[in-house]
């Protein structure tokens, strides 16, 4: 048997996807599955985008380009970035990427090594923990609260921070809570932040235009004293519906950026070429698209809010952004992958066990209301049956 070097022993995985091939192969053998695992819009991408990377395609856009991505595409970032957060900032320090992850990979390589530690939101998506183990650091969970409203506490955060520190990585509007903290606590750990003026930040920031109820969220961009030590992590999957385009953005201390294109040459040396005209498209053109899907997912937040309050042993906060809902399944008697797994089994349902996203996540799952409110109700439906007929 072949024997890679031992990182590879301790790199983990995204049960989404695991979750999202047993759901596959139960339709595959005739089952009716409802998806409610995967964090996919289920909107096509709007139709100009779409147009944008055939026009790309026509006018002979299908080479290759600069590592860190076209410049008019980075021009336009630079310039929503300001409007949006009054940020200044240079193209040079923009990189555009294949898909979110490959930042937070790439920030995490940068910083992650053996004798270092790594903090990261528990629970929190999947791969900051496991790059952080395949890096050989020490992943020191940052505890998102329900009683916090799912926010991270400054305070908390601030309070881990010691001498092997070598990264901190934020995420708000948040995966896999919906959790959004306010910016009073996003003040106050900018704050605290002075005292460490060497320690780089990554913000994941990949639903910062999914939020309700007139909530505006607040970007570490804003904080122009973060500039020298704040990596930014953005991009397109979430917000204009093209998980599959694979189009994501980041903005780089100008001490870390030409790290960062070396990395882009040695991997995957660019972005395909007619998806960075359609990421213009999307920024620049008419935002029809994501209003509708806006609405649409504020909706479904309600039905699914709603309904999982009305389960048996479960309730549920209400989301602040993103599309998932991550109800407290303690009084139920179930763990909660044994729950999501006797779900989609038994009740035909697809669903995410908490502690799939950290150790903290015990006593939870992860509902994406990105579905429809057909299957979300047909679901919700599902629940209550399984629920009412059995206990563990």
């Amino acid at each position: 048997m072949l024997k890679t070097v031992e990182a590879f022993d301790r790199i983990g995985d995204e049960n989404a996807f695991t979750v999202l091939a047993r759901a596959t192969e139960l339709a595959q053998q005739g089952r009716d599955i409802i998806n409610l695992g995967i964090g996919q819009p289920d909107f096509k991408t709007p139709e100009h985008i779409v147009e944008a990377a055939v026009k790309a395609l026509r006018d002979g856009h299908h080479g290759y380009t600069s590592a860190t991505g076209i410049l008019p595409l980075r021009e336009t970032i630079v310039t929503s970035l300001h409007t949006e957060t009054g940020a200044n900032i240079s193209p040079d320090n923009v990189m555009v990427v294949p898909g979110g992850k490959v930042t937070m990979f790439m920030a995490i390589l940068m910083f992650g090594e053996p004798g270092k530690e790594i903090m990261y939101p528990d629970p929190g998506f999947p791969i900051y923990r496991s790059m952080i183990e395949f890096t050989g650091a020490t992943p020191i969970p940052v505890p998102i609260r329900e009683e916090n409203d799912f926010a991270f506490s400054a305070d908390e955060t601030l309070s881990l921070i010691n001498k092997r520190t070598a990264l901190l990585i934020l995420n708000s509007p948040a995966n896999p809570t919906g959790g959004v903290t306010p910016r009073s606590e996003i003040e106050e750990l900018v704050k605290g932040l002075e005292n460490h003026p060497n320690l780089p930040v990554l913000s994941d920031e990949i639903y910062s235009r999914m939020t309700y109820d007139g909530l505006r969220h607040t970007s570490l961009m804003e904080f122009g004293q973060l500039k020298d030590q704040l990596i930014l992590l953005n991009g397109w999957s979430k917000t204009w519906a093209m998980t599959g385009w694979r189009m994501g953005y980041a903005v780089w201390p100008s001490s870390l950026i030409e790290k960062a294109r070396k990395l882009a040459v040695n991997c995957w040396s660019c972005v395909n070429t007619p998806s960075q005209y359609a990421g213009i498209a999307a920024i620049e053109g008419p935002q029809d698209g994501v209003d509708h899907m806006m609405q649409a997912f504020g909706r479904r937040r309600k039905l699914v809010v709603d309904g999982l309050n009305a389960l048996p042993g479960i309730s549920c906060k209400t989301p602040k952004g993103a599309f998932y809902a991550f109800p407290n399944i303690k009084e139920t008697g179930w763990q909660a992958k044994a729950l999501a797994s006797a779900l989609l089994e038994e009740a035909g349902i697809a669903l995410i066990g908490g502690p799939d996203f950290g150790v903290l996540g015990e006593g939870y799952l992860r509902l994406s209301y990105a579905s429809s409110q057909e299957n979300i109700t047909r679901a919700l439906e599902r629940m209550s049956n399984f629920l009412s007929q059995k206990s563990n």
